[in-house]
């Protein structure tokens, strides 16, 4: 049993780009972050909307902390805030979500159950939060920023899997 979907920052990104924060929130599993991620990359920006929509923002113990910091030594190109989420999503029966290839690849390396943001988009659809037409003109949204770091091929194929009926 998962307890939390723990976030990185591109995915509350593509999100919010789709306009599916809210709905994502409905969810039955809660979304978290470390604080760490939180304070250096949320709080400034949409942190207060997102802790008031249900984000939780967590703690990591000093285990936690020194798992970190491992991942900082053996991982070239992971951030000091995915090192943290991904020690998060380790401390329990979490799934830790995100989008960035090196942490994705990382989590694995670790034995981290790793999803991305399409697979947050079919737990939204499986739990009839949105319709398919929803998530689908809410991708094309994501697609069309100018910043959007998504394989095309993959957004044409989840594209397609919305299209049908």
């Amino acid at each position: 049993m998962v307890h939390l979907l723990v976030s990185d920052t591109s995915v509350l990104i593509d999100l919010e780009r789709g306009n599916l924060l809210q709905t994502t929130f409905k969810l039955p599993t809660p979304l978290a972050v470390p604080d760490v991620l939180y304070e250096q990359e949320l709080s400034q920006t949409n942190g207060a909307l997102l802790v008031t929509l249900g984000l939780r923002v967590m703690t990591l113990d000093d285990r936690g902390v020194r798992l970190a910091q491992s991942y900082l030594i053996r991982a070239r190109g992971l951030s000091v805030s995915d090192a943290f989420a991904l020690a998060l999503a380790k401390s329990g029966p979490h799934v830790l979500v995100c989008g960035d290839r090196v942490l994705r690849a990382f989590a694995d390396a670790e034995s981290v159950e790793c999803r991305g943001l399409f697979w947050i988009l079919d737990r939204i659809l499986e739990a009839q939060l949105a319709t398919r037409s929803h998530l689908r003109a809410a991708l094309k949204q994501i697609a069309g920023h100018p910043r959007c770091r998504l394989p095309q091929d993959l957004i044409e194929a989840q594209l397609a899997k919305y299209s049908r009926t």
